[in-house]
């Protein structure tokens, strides 16, 4: 029997905000939502940015003041939303006019005078260089004496060449929502955006944990590049020669299957599978597609698939700037012809399919919550959509390890036939659409528009609606592509499709004959798609598909198979899990909750558990885990 993997909660923080509940898709449709809208987001991201708290019935501002909503809302209007998206890098990542660029130098004497200075005692060397003379000084220093030359590092610092970046809204700090004990940015987002997703499920997770078995779920969560600021890799590579002691968390804490380590021990307690796959900007994809697998064999019943990328450190920007694929600030002039960029500039750095000149980088924690249809509708979960599958292909022979190939052809063609065999040829030509990686390099937008292009002409499809969210939020790495499957879900709740609004006119060299590259928003309507395909093309030859099916065609899909009985009992069911979700967003966008941090709770050890040959009973979970499998190769052996 078939099992179709459903989207049943997802959740995570982007620049443009949370995302459950579609929050951060309704700030990129900000113009297009009546009052009401733009008030619930406002507010949700004035307690996310610490301007606002709400307290018995009473909203105040960052200053403590007692003020009507609608008053609090307008004083900050203006601050909420340039605050959010793409803009100038702030403080809080780094200092864009003062980057760290020591300068190594020889020191020489002069004349035949030796280099003489003084020095801390433990400030020597361990080892002390053949031409260097130790004599006692005053306390605890000693006198240097140096003959010949003097190997030095220089502090120094310069103006960043690159200075936008989407990042997260202004002031959220997801580190103070729980005890992050110096975690890695990449892994606090982790807790923040692990917990949204589970939460807006509406399902306690107790209620899932006693209807299945503890192995049949699993977590695949990873980012691309790991945790590079101090507090894992970055810290851990520079601190010795920087004069840093090395922690005891930073080797461990920075490797690039952590934030699905950090799922599993801090807010699952999960016994199931685990892993973390590696795709360069196609990592979510890849991760999606071993959850799809898992829930389409029967294996798991509920999988966790999410991504966190924190790349905004002044050394992630320097190497990707050293590639020659990020928007320098002199290109972004040259481009607009400026002698400055105004922080209105900076919002358009990123410009898909436009006259560009590199990416503009992001960061990103997005998961979803995938549940078997079975599970789904005997739990009454909600349903934002389904994933039938995922196709990943390689690029083939290459002679630049980073140039685009062929795979992305193979990728996107297949889960075009897929729609196609699914939901009809009529549905693929006039009701489908693609969320394309979209980067803002001139060679993604001649590359990208010539596959999504040829495979609209291979299908006939005649103007292929094409989105490119990087243009609001940047290229968060490894999570791209769990940022275009949020906001996917969005244009089926809200029926907009976010245009491309940072680019001003299509590029000549783009391929378009068979597209449609809007740089409005575009209106279809909730019932207006039955799909959408999200696009990753990565570094290396790293190139992901997935289709994503409509709420409202899963809906028919399990009338046809489970009965008009089964649906009216879901139905019902389905009440309370949208209440018990509804209150959880109104209390998080009044800045109410907190995530799910369980730090030592209930930790088993082997003598805790209940072994026989069959099966292994864990304290506190309903259902045993069964150790039977069968022999899958039972045509191979004798006995």
């Amino acid at each position: 029997m078939s099992h179709l993997p459903l989207i049943v909660g997802f959740g995570g923080i982007n620049p443009a905000g949370r995302t459950s509940f579609h929050h951060a898709y309704r700030r990129l449709i900000f113009d297009k939502l009546d009052q009401n809208n733009q008030q619930n987001i406002l507010l949700g991201l004035a307690t996310l940015m610490g301007l606002a708290s709400y307290e018995d019935g009473h909203y105040f501002n960052k200053a403590g003041e007692q003020l009507p909503l609608d008053a609090l809302i307008n004083n900050i209007k203006e601050q909420l939303l340039n605050s959010t998206l793409i803009r100038r890098i702030e403080a809080s990542s780094f200092d864009i006019n003062k980057v760290t660029f020591n300068k190594a130098a020889t020191l020489k004497n002069t004349d035949s005078n030796n280099i003489c200075f003084t020095l801390r005692k433990r400030h020597l060397p361990n080892i002390i260089p053949d031409n260097w003379s130790i004599s006692p000084g005053n306390g605890q220093e000693v006198e240097v004496t140096v003959s010949g030359s003097l190997e030095a590092i220089f502090p120094d610092f310069k103006t960043a060449q690159v200075q936008s970046a989407g990042q997260l809204p202004s002031g959220f700090q997801p580190g103070k929502l729980y005890q992050s004990r110096n975690h890695p940015r990449n892994l606090q987002m982790t807790v923040f955006s692990a917990s949204d997703a589970l939460l807006s499920a509406g399902i306690p997770y107790e209620d899932i944990l006693n209807r299945i078995s503890p192995d049949q779920i699993a977590v695949y969560a990873s980012n691309s590049i790991g945790q590079l600021d101090d507090f894992g890799f970055g810290g851990l590579t520079k601190y010795p020669s920087i004069g840093k002691r090395t922690s005891s968390k930073q080797m461990p804490l920075g490797y690039a299957q952590m934030p699905a380590d950090f799922v599993n021990a801090y807010i699952l307690g999960n016994v199931g599978t685990t892993g973390g796959a590696l795709g360069a900007c196609a990592t979510f994809l890849y991760n999606l597609r071993s959850g799809v697998q898992d829930i389409r064999s029967g294996r798991r019943k509920v999988v966790l698939v999410g991504g966190s990328d924190a790349p905004v450190t002044q050394e992630v920007i320097e190497g990707f700037r050293a590639m020659g694929a990020l928007a320098e600030d002199k290109d972004l002039r040259n481009l607009d012809k400026l002698a400055e960029l105004t922080d209105k500039d900076y919002r358009k750095a990123c410009r898909p399919f436009g006259d560009n000149c590199g990416f503009t980088i992001g960061e990103s924690s997005q998961f979803i919550v995938l549940m078997s249809d079975d599970l789904a509708l005997e739990l009454g979960a909600d349903i934002f959509g389904a994933v039938p599958d995922v196709f990943v292909n390689a690029d083939g022979h290459k002679k630049s390890i980073s140039a685009p190939g062929i795979g992305n052809y193979i990728t996107l063609g297949k889960a075009a036939s897929l729609i196609k065999d699914m939901l009809g040829q009529a549905s693929l030509q006039q009701r489908s659409y693609v969320q394309a990686h979209g980067t803002s390099t001139p060679q993604n937008r001649v590359t990208e528009s010539h596959v999504i292009n040829e495979i609209a002409k291979a299908f006939d499809i005649k103007s292929w609606p094409v989105a490119a969210i990087k243009c609001y939020l940047g290229h968060s790495q490894g999570t791209a592509g769990g940022d275009q499957l949020v906001t996917s879900l969005g244009t089926w709740a809200y029926g907009y499709i976010p245009g491309i609004i940072t680019t001003d006119e299509i590029a000549s060299d783009v391929h378009q004959s068979n597209l449609l590259l809007s740089q409005q928003h575009m209106e279809v309507g909730a019932l207006g798609m039955d799909s959408v395909i999200l696009n990753s093309k990565g570094f290396g030859g790293n190139n992901a598909s997935a289709p994503i099916l409509a709420p409202h065609i899963v809906k028919q899909m399990l009338l046809t198979k489970h009965g008009q009985n089964r649906i009216t009992e879901w139905e019902s069911k389905k009440v309370i899990t949208q209440a018990r979700a509804s209150d959880y967003d109104q209390q998080t966008t009044l800045g109410l909750t907190r995530p799910i941090y369980h730090y030592d709770h209930n930790v088993l050890a082997g003598d805790d558990l209940e072994i026989t040959a069959s099966s292994i009973r864990l304290p506190g979970f309903e259902n045993k885990i069964d150790l039977s499998s069968g022999n899958p190769f039972s045509d191979y052996t004798t006995k």
